[in-house]
């Protein structure tokens, strides 16, 4: 059945594309040069050195420092702190890519890579600050409180999975096994990483991890032209209802998103709350892009979808809580 869907879901974008090359050639435009200006300097850099932070195994002495304090709060290993450091300071989808690089080399269980999937794939510092509030938003003040709802939604969510994930034996292996196995030390030999996995030579290592880094930042921008195509032909439709223009439309793309809420005739208090829950969840596109990353590993992007959706409505609440008391 989902097979029939899908394939009549395509022939129907076929067909609108073909009835509206316009509005399909605005969105291509738009998404490529935001994937062009924006995501492929601030993300590509990054996708390439955390690979090779991983595969010449550099990442242990950064863990050195990182585990001893992350470990704790969020009860992951050592290396799953890495995941949560990347996944909170580097932006989509950088989180989800580094988790499944941590788990492909046999640094972290299945099951704590479910974990850190659940709550380390976030948007950036840079962005909130620099996009959503100033660009955006156009107000100063809202910078603080913005980086501490959209940074303190996923940390108290995190609580929240890590007791599902405990409860859940069905998942492998369960929060308190890693957290016990978070006090094995980075040196020791004998952890489980395919050594035939590891290229021998420096620049085998390095051309590995640009290639790596290279695909999969193209996969990105091909989503993000995909669903800033999917917005144009939506915003062609002409609908006006409230849910479709300043929900749907919205959660497409996060960036094209948030300009789309600003630009509208809402209060500035209504447009904050929009904008941060979008934020929040990051988008179909994101969750696209994440389930680019982590095909293969057997992590599901279904249950990761599920829990972007509980994260954001944790920020919803906290911006309830901002817009009613303190703003």
């Amino acid at each position: 059945m989902k097979r029939y869907l899908m394939k009549i879901a395509v022939i129907l974008l076929f067909v609108v594309m073909l009835i509206f090359p316009g509005e399909v050639f605005e969105g291509a435009c738009s998404g490529l040069l935001l994937w062009f200006n924006s995501v492929l300097p601030t993300l590509l850099p990054f996708m390439i050195v955390s690979g090779l932070l991983i595969k010449t195994r550099a990442v242990d002495w950064i863990v050195r420092i990182t585990g001893p304090v992350l470990c704790p709060v969020f009860g992951v290993t050592h290396y799953g702190s890495f995941a949560v450091v990347t996944g909170f300071l580097c932006g989509y989808p950088m989180g989800s890519k580094v988790t499944c690089d941590l788990l492909k080399e046999g640094h972290i269980s299945q099951g704590e890579a479910r974990y850190l999937l659940s709550f380390c794939n976030n948007a950036s510092p840079v962005f909130i600050i620099s996009y959503l509030v100033l660009q955006n938003l156009s107000e100063e003040k809202l910078v603080y409180p913005a980086l501490l709802i959209l940074m303190g939604s996923p940390i108290l969510a995190s609580f929240l999975f890590r007791r599902l994930w405990k409860i859940n034996g069905s998942t492998g292996d369960k929060v308190s096994h890693f957290v016990d196995r978070s006090a094995i030390s980075v040196d020791n030999p004998a952890r489980h990483v395919e050594k035939s996995s590891i290229p021998h030579g420096v620049e085998n290592i390095v051309d590995t991890c640009i290639m790596n880094g290279f695909e999969m930042i193209t996969k990105v921008g091909g989503y993000i032209m995909l669903f800033s195509i999917l917005m144009s032909l939506a915003r062609r439709s002409g609908i006006r209802h409230f849910l479709f223009r300043f929900l749907l439309l919205p959660s497409l793309e996060i960036t094209s998103g948030i300009s789309l809420l600003c630009e509208g005739a809402l209060s500035k208090q209504t447009a904050f709350f929009l904008c941060m829950t979008c934020t929040s969840f990051g988008g179909f596109c994101a969750a696209a892009q994440t389930s680019c990353m982590i095909s293969g590993t057997g992590l599901s992007i279904k249950t990761y979808t599920i829990e972007k959706l509980i994260t954001a409505m944790v920020t919803s609440l906290l911006c309830c809580l901002y817009l009613y008391f303190i703003y």
